[in-house]
């Protein structure tokens, strides 16, 4: 199923005033497991650096909950948020304007042709290369884009179920993905052909958190997807899900997985 046009309307819903953006900000960090595993991440890498004026890329910024967050460990650091978007990029930066996070920015940019040599500390890209054909390019112009000792932070689907794909025969759960999900040492191996020196992956979305995703995330957008009527239903249904969900996530992040369908992985140059 095609997921951009629910992403619309949640957009749409959640756009209506700075508080309502706030609170699906925190809704997401609540419901998706990516956002556990990808905070704990940036936690370990803030670490010391809050008072640094680093400069930080969030390559694929999407809704910009993450360029929210990270703003919000250090009015020092300067985020620049970059998307394909142009409706998302002028609502983010409405939104950052009013709430007076003046250390960030949204632009509108294609990841296959940006790049801005020596410049970040950081660059983070969550949920981006699996709608990306041309991967290797995009790592290229990140490892250009990044300083010396600087990180990427990636987190995608895994070839272990990734976008829900378990057999040869089936397609992606999300259409606008061009690609089922990354093999460990596939990722690992384009990030050191695109340049960078040294690379850690690990996975995400083992057991609990596969049991999780169909809850707070695959059922809803299927029913979405039947009928935006369910958005009447939506505050019922996680209700009685929204704990179960909690407990997995927090299970799933604090477990090492010898498979799973999700990826984080490091690269450093």
């Amino acid at each position: 199923m095609y997921y951009d046009p629910i992403k619309k309307t949640l957009g749409q819903v959640f756009n209506r005033t700075p508080w309502l953006r706030r609170l699906f900000y925190h809704l997401l960090d609540l419901l998706l497991l990516r956002t556990w595993h990808v905070h704990r991440e940036l936690r370990r890498w803030a670490k010391g650096r809050t008072q640094e004026p680093l400069n930080i890329l969030d390559a694929g910024s999407g809704y910009g909950q993450y360029t929210y967050w990270m703003s919000g460990l250090s009015a020092k650091w300067h985020i620049l948020a970059v998307d394909v978007k142009e409706e998302q990029v002028a609502d983010s930066n409405t939104f950052f304007r009013q709430i007076g996070r003046s250390n960030v920015q949204f632009a509108v940019q294609d990841l296959v042709l940006y790049q801005e040599p020596n410049s970040f500390d950081l660059a983070l890209s969550v949920d981006v290369m699996e709608h990306i054909l041309e991967d290797v390019e995009v790592f290229r112009n990140i490892h250009a884009s990044l300083k010396d000792g600087g990180m990427l932070l990636i987190s995608t689907p895994s070839d272990q179920g990734g976008s829900d794909v378990h057999d040869d025969g089936e397609t992606s759960f999300i259409e606008e993905h061009v690609r089922d999900g990354y093999n460990i040492r596939e990722i690992q191996q384009k990030l050191t052909t695109a340049g960078f020196e040294r690379v850690e992956a690990r996975y995400s979305y083992g057991e609990p958190g596969q049991i999780s995703w169909r809850l707070s995330m695959k059922y809803p957008i299927l029913m979405l997807g039947k009928s935006r009527l369910f958005f009447i239903i939506l505050p019922f249904y996680y209700l009685i899900t929204f704990p179960f969900c909690l407990l997995l996530n927090w299970l799933d992040a604090r477990t090492t997985h010898d498979s799973g369908t999700g990826l984080i992985v490091k690269a450093w140059k």
